[in-house]
């Protein structure tokens, strides 16, 4: 590894406006904060309660966790680039670190998508599944598989970034962005393509596999959510068999559950959005525009990540008495 290079020109517009560098380093901050919180918050509640093991807090526990991995090992790298301190990586280092992001930025998405077809599929079954203290202690082996194959299969797909990918130098400037790694080299490293054939081809397939299926999914599993809640709330009061009662108590929980899922997946697209029209912009386009687009994906990139923790404590019964508690806490010590 060698010390420090020039910044980029994304960098330098960024890191030259107070206004933009702060704001980027809140974002990153509360994605570390945030996700940290949750993954404590509902993982120790996980470990304490016994005989129940919830999926839903499962499921939060894993987006959380691949949140905080992105924000830990590309956003807060990106971060402290900008504030001087950038190193050059070797080309092996390079093989490793780009694979690693595009793995984690490609996981995270199917996570993501993962509590949506969670919330869809219990809502078409008469009650929750629940483990029990006469049953094993952990989660149903259908939700383990599940983050096996999330896991495993984006591995694969990241395959090619551990390959073609390589160190450069204080003037190499990227020729290829995906949504799913970094919007400019970092560390030194670079995408190296045998083509740009090659290379568009892999980017093309990223932007169908990582940004319109699962977006495309996520909105027809909301949309079955909110329809099916529509469905049981019009037949409440036309039935009270009791075979549909565990359910039925239990609509204004899973509305307020869905309104969370709902917000999570609103901004999601938004996010998520944003940055797949900035990066396609550079790959296919290069116009005048192409800088603040960038600047723009930078910050539309950690959004998610930043603000998801946020919705979730508005919506999750235990990080709401969290915050609670802190908040009083703090009031009692200033006070």
């Amino acid at each position: 590894m060698a010390p420090v290079r020039k910044p980029s020109n994304v960098s330098q517009s960024i890191s030259s406006s107070p206004f933009y560098f702060i704001l980027y380093i809140i974002l990153v901050l509360m994605g570390n904060v945030g996700n940290t919180t949750v993954i404590a918050v509902v993982g120790e509640s996980l470990l304490r309660e016994t005989g129940v093991v919830r999926s839903s807090d499962v499921i939060l526990v894993n987006m959380a966790f691949s949140n905080l991995l992105v924000s830990l090992i590309r956003n807060t790298v990106v971060m402290v680039s900008d504030l001087g301190v950038e190193v050059f990586l070797s080309r092996d280092m390079c093989h490793f670190m780009m694979g690693i992001w595009v793995w984690l930025r490609s996981a995270n998405v199917w996570s993501t998508f993962f509590l949506s077809a969670f919330h869809f599929q219990t809502l078409r079954r008469v009650a929750p599944p629940v483990i029990t203290l006469h049953g094993p202690r952990g989660p149903p082996s259908s939700l383990i598989v599940g983050f096996v194959l999330v896991w495993s299969l984006n591995l694969v797909y990241a395959i090619p970034a551990f390959i073609f990918s390589k160190n450069g130098d204080e003037n190499s400037t990227e020729t290829l962005m995906l949504v799913s790694s970094t919007t400019r080299p970092l560390m030194g490293c670079i995408w190296d393509f045998p083509s740009a054939y090659s290379g568009l081809a892999f980017a093309t397939s990223s932007m169908v596999i990582h940004e319109s299926i699962p977006i495309c999914l996520m909105n027809i599993t909301n949309l079955g959510s909110l329809l099916t809640l529509y469905a049981h709330g019009h037949s409440r009061n036309a039935t009270n068999k009791n075979q549909e009662a565990p359910l039925i108590t239990r609509i204004p929980a899973e509305r307020r559950a869905a309104k969370v899922i709902l917000a999570l997946n609103v901004l999601f697209i938004l996010s998520w959005g944003t940055n797949v029209i900035s990066v396609n912009y550079f790959n296919y386009n290069r116009g005048s525009s192409t800088e603040f687009l960038l600047i723009i994906a930078r910050f539309t990139n950690m959004s998610f990540i930043a603000f998801s923790p946020v919705v979730l404590a508005v919506g999750h019964r235990k990080l709401r008495a969290f915050i609670k508690s802190l908040l009083s806490c703090e009031m009692a010590l200033f006070g």
